[in-house]
C-alpha cells in the first residue's frame, strides 16, 4: 500500500509539473518538438549508373530530431540536436571509443529590436527589424539557391549572423559567415580545411597513414591515395555539398510583393581557401607510399558571386495560375581559381483546380563546350540549394553526385492531385534531360546531347497531425551519354537505373 501510495504521489508531481509547463508554454510560446524520419530505400541506379553486374542497395537510415523553441516580444531561441544514422550502423552494444553521432544541427538566437506590431515597443522606427546569430537554416523562395535540404538526412545549416528588415511591404536580408578550423592560441592566420577529413587514410601503397594537418586527401576508386583523386572527389558543380565549404560568405536577399506577384532578388557572394597539391611520405615496414591532397595553407582566397532575380505572378479569379521565371548569373573564380562565367534560368507555368494541378516547366544551366578553346569556367553551381526538388528525384544532376561538364538543359512536366481533406497526395513527374554544351566522347568527337528521360511518382498520406507516410517510385531510362556526363566506363553500365523508397516522418509537438 505504502508503494502505491509513493506511485500515486510521483505521479501526481509529474502531472503538477507539465501542467505547469504547458500553462507556462501558452503565455510564453514555448514549443518542444521531435521528430523520426525512418526512410528506407532500394537503390539500384540512385545517383548515378550502376556497372553490370552489381546487385541492388538496400537500406534504412534514420534523423532523429529535438527542436526547443522560445518566442517573446523581444526575442526568439530556438536549438535543434539530431542524430543521423543507418539502421546498424552501429553495433547492439558500442563503447565511448565508437564516438558521438549527435551533432547540433541548429543554434541562434533572434534578438527583435523593432517590431510596430508589438505594443510592447515604445518605439519602433521600421516594422520590423532583428538580429539572427548562431547555427541555422538558410531557406528562401523555391530553394534553388538557397534551402535547407530537408531531404537528405543530414539536412543543411550555416554558422552565421543575418540582419532582417521589413519595412513598407518590403524584406531586406542581409547575412554573413566566417568559417575557422581552429582556435588555438598559435594557430598561424586564418588558414581554412574547408572538410571533415578522416583521422587515417591509406597511402598509394594502400598502408594506413595519418591524415596530415590542413590537407584533404585525394584517394581513388579503391580508396587509397591517388595523384588524380577520384571524380566525384575533384568538385563538380553540386550545391557545395560534397568536399569543399566555404571560408565566408555574404549575401542580400530582398522580396517584395505587389497584389499577387512576389519579386525578390539576391547578390551572394563566397570565398574559397586557396591550396596547393602536395604530397607527404609515409613509411610503413619496408613500404615506402605517399599520401596525395590539397594543402590548404595558401593565403588569399577565391572569390565567386551570384546575383538575379525571381519572379512569381499567380492570377484568376480562384489563383488558378501561377508562373515562376528567373535568372542568375554567377561570375568571379570558382572553387579551384578559374575565371567563372555562368548563368541559369528557369520558367515554368502551373494551372490548378480544386484538386490537381498541372505544371509544365524549363530549367537550364549553362556548362563548359568541350570544344571550345575558352580557358573559362561556364558551369553554374546552384549554391546551396535543394537540388532534390528540381532536378528528378533520383540526385543524378547538382546533388552529391556532381552534374555534367557540359550542364543541363531539363523540361518536365508534373501533375499532382490533392484530396479535397488534403490528407492524400500523389504527384507523377518526367523529366527529359539533354546536355547544355557539347560534350567529347572516347573517339573525340561530340556525344549525343540526350541523356535519358526520368519518370518519379510519389504518393503520400497524413495519419494525422504529427504523422506522415510517404512512398516514391523512379525510373530512368538513360542512354549511354550518361556514362560520359558521370565520368564512368562507357558500355560497362546499366541504362535502366530504378530507385524506391518508404518514408515514415513522426514530428509531435510534445506542449501542444
Amino acid at each position: 500500500m505504502y508503494k502505491n501510495v509513493c506511485n500515486q504521489y510521483t505521479i501526481g508531481k509529474i502531472l503538477l509539473i507539465i501542467s505547469c509547463f504547458v500553462s507556462y508554454n501558452a503565455s510564453a510560446q514555448l514549443s518542444l518538438t521531435g521528430q523520426i524520419k525512418t526512410r528506407g530505400e532500394l537503390r539500384d541506379g540512385y545517383g548515378t549508373l550502376e556497372p553490370i553486374g552489381n546487385k541492388n542497395a538496400a537500406f534504412v537510415s534514420q534523423r532523429t530530431r529535438l527542436t526547443f523553441n522560445y518566442k517573446s516580444s523581444k526575442l526568439i531561441f530556438q536549438t535543434s540536436v539530431q542524430d543521423v544514422r543507418l539502421w546498424g550502423q552501429d553495433a547492439s552494444t558500442i563503447t565511448i571509443n565508437d564516438g558521438s553521432r549527435l551533432s547540433l544541427h541548429e543554434a541562434w538566437a533572434e534578438l527583435i529590436l523593432s517590431n510596430k506590431k508589438d505594443t510592447s515597443f515604445k518605439i519602433s522606427p521600421v516594422d520590423y527589424f532583428a538580429i539572427k546569430a548562431g547555427r541555422q537554416e538558410t531557406s528562401y523562395d523555391d530553394e534553388r539557391l538557397l534551402g535547407a535540404t530537408d531531404w537528405i538526412q543530414q539536412a543543411r545549416r550555416h554558422d552565421a549572423i543575418v540582419l532582417k528588415l521589413v519595412q513598407s511591404g518590403w524584406q531586406v536580408d542581409v547575412g554573413a559567415a566566417f568559417n575557422q578550423s581552429s582556435d588555438a592560441i598559435n594557430y598561424n592566420g586564418t588558414y581554412y580545411t574547408p572538410a571533415n577529413v578522416p583521422a587515417t587514410i591509406k597511402d598509394s601503397k594502400g598502408n594506413l597513414a595519418n591524415t596530415p594537418a590542413g590537407f584533404i586527401p585525394l584517394v581513388n576508386a579503391a580508396g587509397m591515395s591517388s595523384k588524380t583523386g577520384n571524380p566525384s572527389f575533384l568538385n563538380p558543380p553540386g550545391t557545395n555539398g560534397q568536399n569543399q565549404n566555404y571560408k565566408a560568405l555574404e549575401y542580400l536577399y530582398f522580396a517584395k510583393k505587389i497584389n499577387k506577384t512576389k519579386l525578390t532578388g539576391l547578390f551572394l557572394s563566397d570565398q574559397f581557401a586557396k591550396y596547393k597539391v602536395d604530397s607527404v611520405k609515409n613509411t610503413a615496414g619496408e613500404d615506402v607510399g605517399y599520401v596525395y591532397g590539397r594543402r590548404y595553407n595558401q593565403p588569399g582566397v577565391y572569390t565567386r558571386y551570384t546575383t538575379g532575380l525571381l519572379l512569381n505572378p499567380v492570377w484568376g479569379s480562384k489563383d488558378e495560375w501561377a508562373a515562376t521565371g528567373g535568372f542568375y548569373y554567377q561570375g568571379g573564380h570558382d572553387r579551384d581559381g578559374a575565371d567563372l562565367s555562368a548563368y541559369t534560368y528557369t520558367l515554368s507555368l502551373s494551372y490548378k483546380n480544386s484538386n490537381v494541378c498541372y505544371t509544365g516547366g524549363w530549367d537550364y544551366l549553362s556548362g563548359n563546350d568541350a570544344f571550345s578553346t575558352s580557358k573559362t569556367s561556364h558551369r553554374f553551381d546552384p549554391l546551396y540549394g535543394t537540388p532534390h526538388k528540381f532536378w528528378g528525384y533520383m540526385d543524378y544532376f547538382y546533388a552529391g553526385s556532381g552534374s555534367p561538364t557540359g550542364g543541363l538543359s531539363n523540361p518536365y512536366l508534373k501533375i499532382k492531385y490533392t484530396s479535397d481533406n488534403k490528407r492524400f497526395i500523389t504527384e507523377l513527374a518526367n523529366h527529359y534531360f539533354l546536355l547544355a554544351k557539347d560534350q567529347k566522347g572516347a573517339d573525340g568527337q561530340a556525344i549525343g546531347k540526350y541523356l535519358g528521360t526520368e519518370f518519379d511518382l510519389t504518393t503520400g498520406y497524413k495519419l494525422n497531425k504529427f504523422t506522415y507516410v510517404d512512398l516514391g517510385l523512379s525510373y530512368m531510362a538513360a542512354t549511354h551519354s550518361v556514362e560520359y556526363a558521370k565520368a564512368l566506363t562507357p558500355g560497362n553500365n546499366k541504362l535502366n537505373p530504378v530507385w524506391a523508397y518508404l518514408q515514415l516522418n513522426i514530428k509531435p509537438d510534445f506542449l501542444n
